[in-house]
């Protein structure tokens, strides 16, 4: 029999944090390598872990608009970890195998900050500074 896990506080409870947490223990064994990283160690080490500190301190807000914000904060920092490893790739410090792990989770992250935000908040989420052209994808093809 599997015993229930015991949670302290409130944001310990929520999917978005615990996922945030199994992101950052991950990123951990990627950055604790003994390869030379550079900046974009320290970078995606304060990113990562901005990310459940927020969703934790939104959570324990009482305003919608202060949660927020929180959650804003941290969905921001996710995609600025998305971006780190996408760096490292690019850096040839990792292939894109390595840190798929990482993208997938950050992934969940993004969506659930995403629902946590639209249910938190009245605003509108259409942007009218970007075209529908805009987030098409470039045509790849040769032929036409």
């Amino acid at each position: 029999m599997q015993s229930q896990p015991v949670y302290w506080f409130n944001h310990e409870r929520l999917e978005v944090y615990q996922e945030a947490i199994s992101f950052v223990a991950w990123l951990s064994t990627i950055l604790d390598t003994n390869l030379k990283l550079g900046d974009v160690r320290d970078q995606l080490d304060r990113a990562s872990t901005s990310i459940p500190l927020n969703i934790a301190e939104g959570n324990g807000k009482f305003s919608e608009k202060d949660r927020c914000r929180f959650f804003d904060i941290a969905h921001a920092s996710a995609l600025e970890c998305a971006a780190g490893l996408d760096v490292l790739v690019a850096k040839r410090k990792f292939s894109t195998g390595e840190i798929q792990h990482g993208k997938s989770s950050l992934q969940r992250v993004v969506n659930m900050l995403v629902g946590l935000i639209k249910k938190n908040s009245d605003r509108d989420y259409t942007r009218s500074d970007i075209t529908p052209k805009e987030f098409q994808s470039p045509n790849l093809n040769p032929n036409s």
